[in-house]
């Protein structure tokens, strides 16, 4: 159970995200803050040496950047805003002079947050001036309700579909990472049909068998506590702070 905390902090460690409205740094932080929270709860119960080491550890890390985290998660909202204020779903069929003057309205509540903040001040501005640069042809499709919109879920697409292209073809990096996940194995050409799959069976042996399968699940379980989504990791935490809770209680290191 420790070697997965660790294994944890190192995976939130590596993130990458996608801007504008997934920004890494705020996703590490605010995962490491959850991971953090549960330590605070298994360290009282068993004070393992480890776990109290990087809670310390992360304690010091969180507190050092905690003032840019806010500054950097309330710009962040105010794209979610903008994003919000130009999304057609479930709106009223609206004019482009409309969604201007929101767009306009929103950015100008923003000034307003920013005010004597010097680093939402820096955001604020950058947010205005590229609006201001799209403003000229940002609003037609508004008119024209059969044209198609051009908002990063479109472009996205492309995105998506290059990204699968290149995984089927040899995307850069996969085959290593295919390999430190699933085994070598993987990359072995499979049976064509079921007949062939169950002649090759035929000719392992059991315990070889059983021998790799309990190895390859001993080396998925590296793995297990690297995922991205919130609530699917809040759930293997709480897991985890339950298992530990369940060991014999100790008063200290």
């Amino acid at each position: 159970m420790v070697q997965d905390i660790l294994r944890r902090v190192r995976y939130l460690l590596t993130l990458k995200g996608r801007p504008p409205f997934r920004l890494a740094g705020l996703e590490m932080f605010e995962r490491l803050t959850d991971v953090a929270t549960c330590l605070d709860t298994l360290i009282p119960h068993h004070a393992e040496a480890r776990l109290v080491q990087l809670r310390q550890g992360l304690g010091q890390a969180l507190d050092a950047v905690r003032s840019d985290y806010t500054n950097l998660r309330h710009a962040a909202d105010w794209l979610h805003d903008i994003a919000s204020v130009l999304d057609p779903q479930g709106k009223p069929a609206r004019a482009g002079e409309e969604v201007r003057k929101d767009l306009w309205a929103e950015l100008d509540r923003m000034q307003d947050d920013s005010h004597d903040i010097p680093a939402l001040q820096a955001f604020y501005t950058t947010i205005r001036n590229v609006s201001r640069r799209y403003d000229a042809g940002l609003f037609h499709p508004y008119d024209l309700p059969a044209l198609p919109r051009t908002n990063n879920a479109r472009e996205s697409a492309f995105r998506d579909l290059t990204r699968r292209f290149l995984s089927t073809t040899g995307q850069k990096g996969w085959t290593r990472r295919l390999i430190q996940r699933e085994g070598a194995w993987e990359l072995i050409p499979q049976p064509n049909t079921y007949g062939e799959t169950v002649a090759a069976f035929a000719q392992v042996d059991p315990e070889a068998l059983r021998q790799e399968q309990q190895r390859v699940r001993n080396h998925r379980r590296r793995f297990r506590l690297h995922v991205r989504s919130a609530k699917q990791a809040s759930a293997q935490l709480a897991q985890l702070a339950q298992r530990w809770v369940a060991l014999p209680a100790t008063s200290g290191p």
